[in-house]
């Protein structure tokens, strides 16, 4: 029996090969990038070599990376939750920030309300309190702010009360 060798096998394409591949899937940051290569027994070397590579040819930005996170995402998450699983994803902060940016407080409102609604469903409240006890927990989990959850589940509530009384 040949002896186990405790280095991995070589990758069987280059750091650039696997890195476009994984770009061509979703967008990924470069921190996330990086991670994946390294597991894929990647040195840090050809992977610091491809990351540059990418962003000079533009395939990889992590300011565009962001602004598209969020774009996709603000539908159904809060900017607390947002800036979160950018920071995870290993954005700068003032990457993540800029992002943001264009998330504003109308558009945050929007999006709970939308939410807030789908979250209803056809669950009838007996009071508001209920309602905010119930949906604006939900919100928040989700990364709104209480100002905003309150707002939509004020929202959603006189939309209910208003179809009652038709």
């Amino acid at each position: 029996m040949p002896p186990r060798s405790s280095r991995p096998k070589p990758p069987p394409v280059g750091a650039l090969s696997a890195a476009v591949g994984l770009q061509a899937r979703r967008s990924h940051s470069q921190a996330e990038l990086r991670r994946k290569l390294g597991r894929r027994g990647y040195d840090g070397a050809e992977v610091d070599a491809a990351l540059a590579q990418l962003v000079e040819k533009g395939l990889q930005s992590d300011g565009a990376f962001a602004e598209a996170h969020v774009r996709r995402r603000s539908r159904s998450l809060g900017p607390l939750a947002l800036s979160a699983e950018l920071t995870a994803r290993g954005v700068d902060r003032d990457l993540a920030d800029q992002a943001m940016a264009g998330f504003t407080p109308d558009r945050q409102l929007t999006s709970a309300l939308k939410l807030a609604e789908h979250l209803c469903g056809n669950t009838r409240y007996a009071s508001y309190r209920e309602l905010l006890h119930a949906v604006g927990a939900r919100l928040m989990r989700r990364g709104f702010s209480m100002p905003v959850a309150r707002a939509a589940c004020q929202a959603v509530w006189n939309g209910t009360s208003d179809m009652a009384e038709a």
